[in-house]
């Protein structure tokens, strides 16, 4: 499999929560679907040159979300509830999340008030959701 994930480590976003988050993105667009195996754990960590832990991190924490299941001996899946809607919706449902979380940190972190943020939270959703404005 040719490597789709990236990592930044001058980001200032874990390195495990970025793998994560392109993962569930991945799921989400369509790009993984169920069934489809990612990369092994050694693999990914040569691929990106990081460290193993880093990535076993970042599959357990996608298997307690349940995006991905891992079969002893076998290597870790995208998973399939039996449902091809289910799983993505669920899977944007946690990058929409995951985003927002992020927007909301990053207001805060520049200084931004509670109402301040809320504010610019409407504008944008005023602008992506103009009919129900």
């Amino acid at each position: 499999m040719p490597a789709i994930f990236t990592v930044d480590p001058r980001s200032g976003v874990p390195i495990y929560l970025q793998l994560i988050e392109q993962v569930k993105r991945s799921v989400a667009l369509g790009v993984l679907q169920s069934g489809e195996q990612l990369p092994t754990v050694k693999q990914l960590a040569l691929d990106l040159t990081i460290n193993p832990n880093t990535v076993a991190r970042a599959y357990r924490d996608l298997e307690r979300d349940s995006v991905i299941e891992t079969a002893p001996g076998r290597g870790s899946f995208v998973r399939d509830n039996g449902s091809a809607e289910a799983p993505s919706r669920a899977a944007a449902d946690a990058v929409a999340k995951d985003a927002l979380v992020l927007a909301v940190r990053e207001a805060k972190s520049v200084g931004l008030s509670r109402e301040q943020t809320r504010g610019l939270f409407s504008s944008a959703l005023d602008r992506w959701f103009p009919e129900e404005a």
